[in-house]
């Protein structure tokens, strides 16, 4: 669906808000499907084309951290940035993590975290296998149960708080992140936190409009509704 989506938009900039190249499943093993090439041929495509391309790395991308400031086949490394919108405010552009403590202050938990988190995206690729042949369309389990579990609501609304926080004293007027998984839209304070979720659960995408506003695009949604457009036209 990534693809699907960066063969489907066009815009003056593109921002890759981290965690793009997952470096920590590659110490593992190396794991590089057919697919993985056809994403980074589209990116490369989209900025030989004109669209400014920054790339924003993440924990699990912070090996491409020590080549920031560098250009690499038209898109720019840089470690956050800021972004003007068309109604003219001006937005904090990150990753995230720096916000995470269990990122900063206790790695060993935030890997174990993430063996939990690699099993159940793998339930989460079983369960729409499934729902595929029952001609479901996608929908995510691992986004349904991080909602649902307490803790992890809680943990999302600290961070959230927390990265509004930072953008106030920097004196923007808003903040967008990924790091999470969870997107969002959320005024904190006098702050206006965007989160663009992410592609591996829900497939979404922060996207701003011609006027500035902006609107999280929930990418199987939005194929499902064309599907169903298309089928009422061929049946009209």
């Amino acid at each position: 669906m990534l693809v699907d989506f960066l063969h489907s938009v066009e815009c003056e900039t593109l921002y890759l808000v981290g965690d793009i190249i997952d470096g920590w499943r590659l110490r593992k093993g190396w794991y590089w499907p057919a697919q993985h090439n056809e994403v980074v041929r589209r990116i490369l495509k989209i900025a030989r084309k004109g669209t400014r391309v920054v790339y924003i790395p993440g924990n699990h991308d912070e090996m491409f951290r020590d080549y920031v400031g560098l250009n690499f086949g038209g898109v720019e490394l840089a470690r956050d940035a800021l972004h003007v919108t068309a109604d003219n405010r001006t937005l904090l552009v990150t990753h995230g993590d720096m916000f995470d403590s269990v990122v900063l202050y206790a790695k060993w938990l935030a890997f174990l975290g993430d063996q939990a988190y690699t099993l159940l995206l793998k339930a989460n690729v079983i369960f729409n296998a499934v729902r595929r042949r029952l001609n479901l369309p996608y929908w995510s389990l691992s986004s349904y149960l991080k909602k649902k579990v307490k803790n992890a609501v809680q943990y999302v609304g600290q961070f959230e708080e927390a990265v509004a926080r930072a953008a106030a004293d920097l004196g923007v007027d808003g903040v967008v992140c990924g790091h999470i998984h969870c997107a969002e839209i959320r005024q904190v304070g006098q702050i206006i936190y965007y989160n663009d979720g992410d592609w591996v659960e829900s497939c979404t995408a922060l996207v701003e409009e011609r006027d500035g506003s902006m609107k999280v695009l929930d990418w199987s949604a939005h194929r499902r509704e064309h599907s169903i457009a298309k089928l009422r036209k061929q049946l009209a």
